[in-house]
């Protein structure tokens, strides 16, 4: 069997006996039963350097505008575990209706309009969807400033719905960013719609910028990246601790996710004199995992936890359970001193994490965000 086959076998496997739709949802990774599948590790405590401060410009962690909507279409598709190009979402649209979706049948509707006319390809795309109304997008500006004082910027996802992210990112400024190149590279945390598929509105502007991927996207996946006009360097990183620049580096996950969709990529910043900054997109590999593994791989100024931004996944459409409760208490173990959550964590998570007096950094209800009580669509938060 080959290791590309092997791969499939593998992620099948998991999907067909339900570890998918668990591992999404970040269950497993905090249930008391990893400890009997997880050996007792020394640290290794590998130096990364540092950094002066980090800054994250939340653009967009609307992924959707309606729950009901969104969790209606899967239902009415055949559930979490139907692949993603086959609902007939947009931009994928082909006219067929629900679940008759197909990646090749869709971007042949659009793909000669890419990446330069992509208000016009989602007018095209809008009337061939399903609920393309509902689609809104994850996307971050994450800015470095080295020892030094020099800045970089990343940008972290690209979010789905390419009107809504066109507008976002006009309001912040990153169409400019990514004309001059002041974002020369894109780190994508995952395959999933609401990250990945806006793609060529990043490609309108800056068609040859770096991107840098999981190796779990599939087929169709890295398909679309072609498609959308990308001219750049293509990086594939693989499972573990990946070198981004002094300070910075990402972790990828092989984990299972709903909707055919495998791997996640998360980002660490090691801020000078503060601690250790985790940033993620939607923490598929649950917050535990997520912890513990910089706990068990880095080293970090003040051996602290400082901070973390973006999706914790932990009850994404606030249905709760109560076993999220012990993960809210449990969660206080790693001392965090700042807590940007946003984006799939839940608002019930957030409100549960603020009662229990974690530093919930709160936002201004901007752009379609509906509750102060998270750090919305405009909002910004400085790490050191």
């Amino acid at each position: 069997m080959t290791n590309e086959a092997r791969r499939d076998f593998i992620k099948g496997g998991a999907a067909g006996i339900g570890l998918g739709a668990l591992a999404s949802m970040g269950i497993f990774s905090y249930s008391p039963a990893r400890t009997l599948f997880m050996p007792d590790e020394v640290r290794k405590m590998k130096d990364f350097g540092a950094i002066k401060s980090v800054e994250v410009t939340n653009i967009s962690e609307t992924s959707w505008f309606d729950n009901s909507a969104l969790m209606g279409d899967i239902k009415g598709a055949g559930g979490l575990l139907v692949d993603q190009y086959l609902f007939n979402w947009p931009p994928f649209g082909n006219g067929k209706g629900l679940a008759k979706g197909s990646y090749k049948e869709g971007m042949e509707k659009i793909k000669h309009l890419l990446p330069d006319k992509v208000d016009e390809a989602w007018e095209v795309t809008r009337a061939l969807s399903v609920n393309p109304d509902n689609a809104g997008g994850y996307a971050a500006l994450i800015e470095i400033e080295r020892l030094n004082g020099e800045k970089k910027k990343y940008l972290l996802d690209c979010g789905w719905s390419y009107k809504w992210m066109h507008e976002c990112f006009k309001r912040e400024g990153i169409d400019k960013m990514l004309s001059s190149g002041e974002i020369d590279t894109l780190i994508l945390s995952h395959e999933h719609f609401d990250h990945f598929w806006g793609l060529p509105v990043v490609l309108k502007y800056k068609p040859d910028i770096k991107i840098i991927i999981h190796e779990g996207f599939y087929p169709e996946g890295r398909q679309y990246i072609k498609d959308s006009g990308h001219k750049g360097e293509l990086v594939v990183f693989k499972k573990g601790r990946n070198e981004i620049e002094p300070g910075v580096c990402t972790f990828c996950y092989d984990c299972p996710i709903i909707s055919r969709v495998f791997g996640e990529q998360s980002i660490f910043v090691n801020v000078q004199d503060k601690g250790l900054v985790s940033i993620t997109g939607c923490c598929h590999q649950g917050i535990i995992t997520f912890s513990d593994s910089a706990y068990k791989e880095l080293k970090y100024d003040n051996d602290q936890m400082y901070g973390i931004y973006g999706g914790l996944h932990i009850s994404p459409f606030d249905d709760w359970d109560p076993k999220y409760d012990d993960l809210v208490i449990g969660l206080k173990k790693w001392d965090y001193q700042v807590m940007a959550c946003n984006h799939c964590t839940g608002l019930l998570t957030v409100q549960k994490f603020a009662r229990e007096g974690y530093p919930i950094v709160r936002g201004t209800a901007r752009f379609r965000t509906k509750t102060t009580d998270y750090l919305g669509n405009g909002d910004k938060v400085k790490f050191g």
